[in-house]
């Protein structure tokens, strides 16, 4: 498996995310759509790492839609991002479920202070959204900002863990 991916459907009760993987591990995890809800199987074809590593993803993604925090995550495999982009994401990855930060202080914690806008990018260009928790960043003010899969799937994912805003 040179450079291909492999594209595996994750069936939830909010439609079937479909996971994408590299011989590294997960790429990207996109949001349900029209598309996806049409895919109902599996990649049987799939070398047996691959396939591992989708039942951690499967199993993270379904924890975190049910408000807890998963036991394990697959390899991600950002590559082709930026350090900065990796940066942001390694420290969203220590939100824990229930928790938020701004887009100010994930800037602090990665020693960028200014790069707040620089954040926000970032958390917009995650490819791997709820098992790297952008839902979980909020504006300075607490206010929900914006968010990859949309304001109410951001607002359902954060009450699903009990967050007030």
């Amino acid at each position: 498996m040179k450079n291909s991916l492999i594209e595996i459907p994750i069936p939830t009760a909010d439609g079937n995310y479909l996971a994408h993987y590299s011989e590294k591990g997960l790429t990207e995890l996109s949001w349900p759509t029209k598309k996806t809800a049409r895919v109902i199987s599996s990649n049987p074809k799939a070398p047996s790492q691959i396939l591992r590593w989708h039942r951690t993803t499967s199993a993270a993604l379904k924890s975190i839609l049910a408000g807890r925090a998963p036991k394990n995550l697959p390899p991600l495999d950002w590559t082709g991002k930026t350090e900065f982009q990796q940066a942001v994401w390694r420290e969203m990855l220590k939100i824990p479920a229930g928790k938020t930060r701004s887009y100010g202080e994930v800037a602090e914690r990665i020693g960028k202070p200014k790069a707040v806008r620089a954040v926000g990018g970032a958390c917009g260009a995650n490819p791997i959204p709820v098992l790297v928790p952008c839902h979980r960043i909020l504006a300075a003010d607490k206010k929900i900002g914006g968010f990859s899969g949309g304001l109410d799937r951001k607002r359902s994912l954060l009450a699903r863990e009990d967050v007030v805003f």
